[in-house]
């Protein structure tokens, strides 16, 4: 057997764990890596050879790329950076991934083991740097070592609660060369699933409630184990709610949902909280946006009779005590609730909710030039049944996490980690691996610049989406607080943006400005039409900053209210 280098026995090891994609930004401290990613290049036509390395513009971007992937693929998304910076860059990725249950898996170059501890250049302990945000850590230290350690990062990226691994490569440990085979394979490990009698006794205590509510979500599931949530829910009536920015993993159109429990939740649907006896919580974290702070349940035993069920075992009474904890995954937990069907006195209870879901879609016309809530309706309307929607954070994603109804094939890319800038990263992902899919990605004006620049890793790769640009010329979620606790007093939020028409050009795509909202829907055809992605801008007035209430109406509230 010929001796081979380190970096060429990691790429091998990916390409046997079914790896096709991955992205990066390239750096000399894994320059190995490169080189045995050029024959990989080569081999495009055999899927079985190719292992596609992404170029990007900036490790932030590379690493929300991967954690989107690994979101919507849900096998690992995978990102190379080099040592120091790059690995700092790219840990808003990393704590994106870990926050939205995503696998990933993040490579980062090290300096050789023979200068470890010295504080060489670019030196870092990414042991201690990631521990507090990745779900593992570890460092290759022997090049015999490598299908070992990347066979347990896949392995720990994507069972129990799925997260991002970080694997340090030092460039020796890259370089050395070795007779050892490289032979590694995908580990396949039976999901974690509940017993009958464990079944049985989830149904006796959903059978004895009045106001029953299954509260779903967070990462691991799959489309098998949503749709046998979906039949069981229908077939007993029970209203359902999916956790922050989730609501994909559901029929929208079902009668059974009933909306999303994030930032900005209604009134109706903290009262599904306040007003059920029995919550069914399947694959949900119990986060702070999902339960409003932690106030919608008592902490630790909340007055509702609690079922947890979660595909880790630390995720069960982290918080909550539950009545009953369940270590399952969501996908066999609702496969074995589809066979149950039960009947219980919560006909109006379900029906109810579903109507307040249904009348939050009632809007108000919206001051300035271009109404969002023409621009979503046309939307809900228009996009396919394959369309992905992505966004990063600020008040404007209101209108593609709750006003945007998801069919049982559309997806959402949103970060629960609250990340600006995600958004474009997320849809090229998207782009990379659905390249037949409808991808719109919604961002602020604000949001948009974070990570602008990777339009340009999106023209190299080919894989452009449609680019919503909410332009209101303000960051408009800080404004927003800014009226509320300061009212009038206006600092550090206003924006001076650059022509985001002759900037989308710049890199290739098709773009327009949206004066009114009149022009909106022909603008949007010719963004579909376009074979290099299409940037909107769309010209929103800042007052506009709610659906519901305008700047001026908050401040005044404020104001009212300290005098």
């Amino acid at each position: 057997m010929e001796r081979r280098e380190g970096g060429a026995i990691l790429v091998e090891c990916l390409r046997a764990l079914g790896i096709r994609h991955s992205f990066g930004i390239p750096g000399e401290s894994y320059l190995s890596v490169l080189n045995a990613l050029y024959d990989t290049d080569a081999c495009r036509c055999d899927i079985n050879k190719s292992l596609d390395f992404f170029l990007c513009r900036n490790e932030g971007g590379a690493a929300f790329m991967a954690a989107a992937y690994g979101k919507l693929t849900g096998q690992p998304g995978v990102c190379f950076v080099t040592r120091g910076p790059g690995a700092s860059n790219a840990a808003i990725g990393v704590h994106t991934a870990m926050q939205d249950s995503s696998p990933m898996i993040l490579f980062v170059g090290q300096v050789g083991t023979d200068m470890k501890g010295r504080e060489a250049f670019q030196e870092i302990d990414y042991q201690s740097f990631f521990s507090g945000v990745a779900k593992w850590v570890v460092e290759i230290d022997k090049v015999n070592r490598i299908p070992e350690l990347l066979s347990r990062a896949w392995s720990v990226a994507t069972t129990g609660r799925p997260g991002p691994v970080v694997v340090a490569l030092p460039e020796d440990v890259l370089t050395c060369s070795t007779r050892q085979s490289s032979l590694t394979a995908k580990p396949s490990i039976t999901e974690a699933a509940p017993s009958p009698e464990t079944i049985q006794a989830v149904i006796t205590s959903l059978s004895r409630a009045k106001r029953p509510l299954i509260l779903m979500g967070d990462g691991g599931w799959t489309a098998t184990g949503s749709v046998a949530l979906q039949r069981f829910a229908e077939a007993s009536n029970i209203p359902v709610l999916a956790a922050f920015r989730f609501q994909d993993l559901y029929d929208n159109h079902s009668f059974t949902y009933v909306g999303n429990a994030g930032v900005g939740m209604t009134a109706s649907t903290k009262a599904l909280f306040s007003k059920s006896d029995v919550i069914l919580a399947i694959g949900v974290r119990l986060c702070e946006m999902t339960t409003d702070g932690y106030t919608l349940l008592s902490v630790p035993v909340p007055r509702q009779n609690l079922i947890h069920v979660h595909a880790s075992e630390r995720e069960l009474g982290k918080i909550y005590v539950p009545n009953l904890g369940v270590h399952s995954s969501p996908n066999t937990f609702s496969s074995a609730l589809v066979e149950q069907t039960l009947h219980g006195p919560w006909d109006h209870w379900r029906a109810a909710a579903r109507d307040a879901y249904e009348a939050g879609f009632d809007l108000p016309k919206l001051p300035g030039s271009v109404d969002m809530g023409f621009v979503i309706s046309h939307l809900r309307a228009r996009l396919p049944e394959d369309a992905v929607l992505t966004n990063g954070a600020g008040n404007f994603t209101v209108w593609s996490n709750r006003y945007f109804k998801f069919g049982p094939n559309q997806r959402l890319l949103a970060p629960q980690s609250g990340a600006m800038g995600y958004g474009i990263p997320a849809a090229i992902a998207a782009k990379v691996a659905r390249p037949d899919a409808t991808v719109i990605c919604f961002a602020g004006d604000g949001d948009f610049q974070m990570n602008c620049q990777e339009l340009g890793s999106s023209m190299q790769a080919g894989a452009q989406p449609i680019v919503l640009i909410l332009n209101n010329g303000t960051y408009g979620t800080i404004r927003m607080h800014q009226e509320y606790s300061y009212p009038g007093r206006v600092s550090g939020t206003m924006l001076h943006n650059p022509d985001f028409r002759r900037l989308g050009e710049a890199y290739g795509y098709h773009t327009e400005r949206v004066e009114k909202t009149e022009e909106f829907a022909a603008a949007f055809e010719r963004a579909l039409g376009s074979k290099t992605g299409a940037l909107l801008d769309l010209n929103l007035s800042a007052e506009a900053i709610t659906p519901h209430k305008t700047l001026t109406q908050i401040r005044a509230d404020a104001k009212a209210a300290r005098t």
